[in-house]
């Protein structure tokens, strides 16, 4: 056993991925679960909108997904005023942090190529593999390294998304593969989030993460411009990038008060904030393969949070009182 819990719990850092040598991450994890929670709910809203606008508005995927990242940069300029600017350019990794921004591009452009037909449960369900990826790739970027059980817990959710799928199923659509896609590259982000954390504050973070979205989409979401007609649709397309700078905002300042296999998980409430938007908006509900499926992969998320409390309490036992 304590030779399992030196091996879980080992710390060796690899190089890529040096953490600094002044500690500033301070363990308040009820306060990081809660800051997760409500990036979730805004998240949520940033993918009814999305679908919204590309369903029912009928409007171009690159349209909106500019339009995201324009609101969103508009609003933290808003937010923390134009004298800032010159001070949030001012990254300690700036390289970093733009392929941290071209990571949220990728994430953010299939999401929405997939949101054209997915439900969005069906997409948050395939999402959910985010924190089992995070945990299989901390090790050798991150240094924390999970032992056989958590490896066991992974490989189970990972069996639980082919349920939900069903590859090679009549049912299975293509935009599964975009869903995916998009999945790998938030896991990157979420480790790169963490990574960044100690190094740079939340506004220079947050505003380097709009730099390839706003950059790179322009002339594609230019050259196939469509005005909105509807009031909803318009409504829509302002309110998203309010939504996601509210969300990323909160989801960056939690990684400063947990690690990030352990806050991570409470991204499965996004389950019935999904579920619920999908219902209300698009009377959509969910098919019992996916319903099995996100059973599966949330137990072995939550199974892999309740490995890392066991692995800690020796630890927490043994400091001084």
């Amino acid at each position: 056993m304590q030779r399992e819990v030196a091996r879980e719990t080992s710390t060796a850092t690899p190089q890529l991925f040096q953490q600094p040598a002044r500690p500033v991450l301070s363990n308040q994890p009820l306060k990081a679960i809660a800051l997760i929670c409500l990036a979730v709910v805004c998240f949520s809203s940033t993918d009814t909108t999305g679908k919204y606008m590309i369903t029912v508005g009928h409007l171009p995927v690159a349209e909106v997904v500019w339009v995201r990242f324009v609101a969103q940069f508009v609003a933290i300029i808003m937010a923390l005023g134009l004298f800032a600017v010159p001070s949030m350019l001012r990254a300690r990794k700036p390289g970093w942090q733009l392929f941290r921004s071209v990571l949220l591009l990728a994430s953010t452009l299939f999401n929405f190529l997939a949101l054209r037909t997915l439900r969005l449960d069906q997409v948050m369900t395939i999402s959910f593999l985010t924190p089992l990826t995070v945990a299989l790739l901390a090790g050798p970027l991150l240094g924390e390294w999970v032992g056989w059980r958590r490896m066991v817990a992974i490989l189970v959710g990972f069996c639980g998304v082919l349920i939900a799928v069903r590859p090679g199923a009549n049912t299975f659509e293509v935009a599964f593969l975009l869903s995916v896609t998009s999945m790998l590259a938030y896991a990157s982000f979420t480790l790169l989030t963490r990574h960044l954390a100690p190094h740079d504050g939340v506004p220079v973070t947050l505003f380097y993460s709009m730099f390839a979205g706003v950059i790179l989409m322009a002339p594609l979401a230019l050259a196939d411009w469509v005005w909105p007609t509807a009031p909803l649709v318009w409504l829509a397309l302002l309110s998203c990038g309010v939504f996601a700078a509210i969300g990323h905002a909160l989801f960056i300042t939690a990684f400063r008060y947990a690690t990030a296999s352990s806050i991570v998980p409470f991204t499965y409430f996004s389950l019935i904030t999904h579920t619920a938007a999908g219902y209300l908006v698009f009377a959509q509900t969910p098919d019992m393969p996916t319903i099995a499926g996100a059973v599966i992969i949330v137990g072995s998320g939550l199974y892999l949070l309740y490995r890392e409390r066991v692995l800690k309490a020796p630890m927490t036992a043994a400091m001084p009182t």
